[in-house]
């Protein structure tokens, strides 16, 4: 054991005071100092109006973006506590901003079900505030209080006199903390949609006050889910027109589930715990996952849908094309992690699997075309699985984990330690055979997709497992597939989507991403995929050349160059335009490179825009042409 030369005592022993934890790591509080945790500051405030409203006491809630990037936030709820809170003699509003783990969510009465379990949402969005400001509306007078960086900066005083109820925030992110001040307009009405889903009658108002353009978003959804499962549903093909929903109590959890069946093969289930999104699931999905699988069974059975002979569907065969949302209330729930990704109440899933069996029944009595139809989709699933059984199994007879054999046309890196090594996935021969002569062979592999890869959105998994292109990447890659994939087994860290910089680069570069989102999503969650940034132009003077990467770059260089002596502006459309010194300086080498790493910060969003855009339907992809057709740059023709 090596010799310890470090003094360590309780003179090392640091506490933190009031705020300062939540300034000195922030990242534990709001998951990052970038635009995530940027964005959510404003979450964390919308929450507690959204508390007051599952408490029936708000039914609107107004967000402003104001020109200098700070955020108000106004509800219409009963307005925090102005009294003085007797453990710390201090008023209610100054605890609940100033003190860690201050709230009326720890069973005191305040709430029954509450998103915010911990009391550190308000306090810490005030702690990582250049400024907050605080006006609480109590029906008689306007109370008013300021602070600076957490501290408070003036005493609660009454302002003005009201009739009104609720409480309104105004803060600026701190700039010592960011790494960016600017709130994304169309982040912040993605997620606020979705919190006017979940909560029925609720107003939401989101009011963007800069300039460039000025815009104004309301939400309000009284059918609730049921809305919400038709909205996730606009860009696809129901089987069937009516949308199932339910609502009821079981052993005090309050569960709403919706559902509805489109012609697809991907599954779509959303779930919330007091409108949280728990990502990962828990308790209560597995309930709903065998309320459903037993309920299609039974009723196949009933009706003689399914033969004698014919074994029952599984979970995954009535789960094909279905889109789901499930919601529920509950006063103590236990989350896996503080993350709150996956729910462990036991209780839930006897909730929702004994809430689901008795209400789907019911309706697929009444509804027996509904019943017929979500059977035969059942039955085709089923049969396609079993085919893909048999796909799956060829693939993994002939994949590097059984044989030792890679794909011919991989050129692999003699690297052997995943985390050191990286694969690029090249556009055609020509940019393939630029990118051997450029890369790194020790660490850098090489594997070239000759023309498109199959559209995944509009395949199942035994077609899927059929096309070439895909064969060779799920072999290269090492993780297998869908529920055979295991991240484990990854065998570079690193997948680089490097396709040329025009319509069919971009095209082919999101068919890649369509394939890995919908069967390979861990590798997309870990951060494993990344986009590749090759230049647009090339700028020569004398013996000068120089790379832009995008317009603004170029416009740079030409002042700072000047356009006397400077030879005809190159424009790449193709990577084999590139030499391999060119190729390997400007988008391989990775000290010079740049690499954007594909996140999924928002799943419910990046479903619809893969299915908009790789879906069957025609008309929500015009949609989106003509909204974004003004942001387009360098579109080739």
């Amino acid at each position: 054991m090596s010799e310890i030369t470090q003094e360590y005592s309780a003179d090392n022993i640091q506490v933190l005071e009031g705020l300062e934890a939540v300034r000195k790591r922030p990242g534990m509080y709001i998951g990052s100092t970038a635009a995530k945790g940027l964005h959510h500051l404003v979450y964390e405030i919308v929450d507690n109006a959204v508390d007051e409203a599952l408490m029936d006491a708000c039914d609107e809630i107004n967000i402003v973006i104001h020109p200098d990037n700070s955020i108000s936030v106004r509800d219409n709820g009963r307005g925090i506590p102005t009294g003085i809170q007797v453990q710390t003699g201090l008023p209610a509003v100054e605890v609940i901003f100033t003190v860690l783990h201050a709230g009326g969510k720890f069973g005191t009465g305040g709430y029954k079900v509450s998103g915010g379990l911990h009391g550190v949402g308000a306090s810490a969005v005030n702690a990582l505030s250049e400024w907050l400001i605080v006006r609480v509306y109590d029906g008689k007078n306007i109370h008013e209080q300021k602070f600076s960086r957490g501290p408070k900066e003036t005493e609660l005083k009454i302002v003005g006199e009201t009739s009104e109820t609720g409480t309104h925030v105004h803060f600026k992110p701190d700039a010592e903390i960011f790494e960016e001040l600017e709130y994304s307009f169309d982040t912040l009405k993605q997620r606020l949609q979705e919190t006017a889903f979940l909560t029925k009658g609720l107003r939401i108002n989101l009011t963007d006050e800069r300039p460039d353009p000025h815009r104004t978003r309301s939400y309000c959804y009284e059918g609730g889910i049921k809305e919400f499962v038709g909205h996730i549903n606009k860009n696809k093909t129901p089987i069937f027109d009516e949308i199932f929903y339910c609502e009821a109590k079981h052993e005090n959890v309050l569960t709403e589930i919706s559902l509805q069946h489109n012609d697809g093969f991907q599954e779509t289930t959303y779930s919330f715990v007091n409108n949280i999104n728990t990502t990962d699931g828990g308790t209560h999905v597995t309930g709903f996952r065998a309320g459903l699988t037993k309920t299609i069974n039974d009723y196949a059975r009933k009706f003689n849908l399914l033969k004698e002979n014919e074994k029952n569907l599984s979970s995954e065969d009535v789960r094909e094309g279905l889109t789901a949302v499930i919601s529920i209330k509950v006063e103590e729930p236990q989350f896996e992690s503080q993350t709150k990704a996956k729910l462990n109440n036991s209780e839930a899933r006897t909730a929702v699997e004994s809430i689901l069996t008795e209400h789907l029944t019911y309706f697929l009595e009444e509804n027996p075309v509904v019943g017929r139809t979500i059977i035969e989709k059942s039955l085709m699933a089923a049969r396609a699985r079993e085919a893909a059984r048999k796909a799956r199994e060829l693939v993994r007879r002939k994949s590097v984990l059984e044989s030792g054999r890679l794909p011919g046309k991989l050129s692999d890196c003699s690297e052997k330690d995943p985390a050191l090594c990286e694969v690029f996935l090249v556009e055609g021969d020509s940019a393939g055979g630029s990118a051997k002569l450029a890369r790194s062979p020790h660490t850098q592999a090489i594997l070239p997709l000759r023309g498109k890869i199959m559209n995944v959105e509009k395949a199942r998994l035994d077609k899927i497992l059929g096309n070439e292109e895909i064969k060779a990447m799920i072999t290269a890659f090492g993780t297998g597939i869908h529920e055979d994939f295991d991240i484990e087994k990854l065998r570079y860290h690193k997948i680089v989507i490097m396709t040329d910089a025009d319509v069919d680069g971009s095209h082919i570069r999101t068919l890649l991403l369509t394939f890995m989102y919908r069967f390979m999503p861990d590798l997309i969650d870990d951060g494993f995929v990344y986009i590749a940034q090759p230049p647009l132009y090339k700028v020569e003077k004398g013996k000068n050349e120089f790379y832009a990467y995008n317009d603004d770059e170029l416009k740079n260089i030409l002042n700072e160059i000047g356009r006397d002596g400077i030879k005809p502006i190159q424009r790449y459309k193709g990577l084999g335009e590139m030499d391999a010194d060119q190729l390997w300086e400007t988008t391989m080498d990775p000290e010079r490179r740049i690499l954007l790493r594909v996140s999924l910060d928002d799943a419910i969003a990046a479903d619809l825009i893969f299915t908009q855009l790789m879906g069957d339907k025609v008309e929500p992809r015009r949609e989106f042409i003509q909204e974004f057709a003004s942001q387009v740059r360098n579109l080739d023709v």
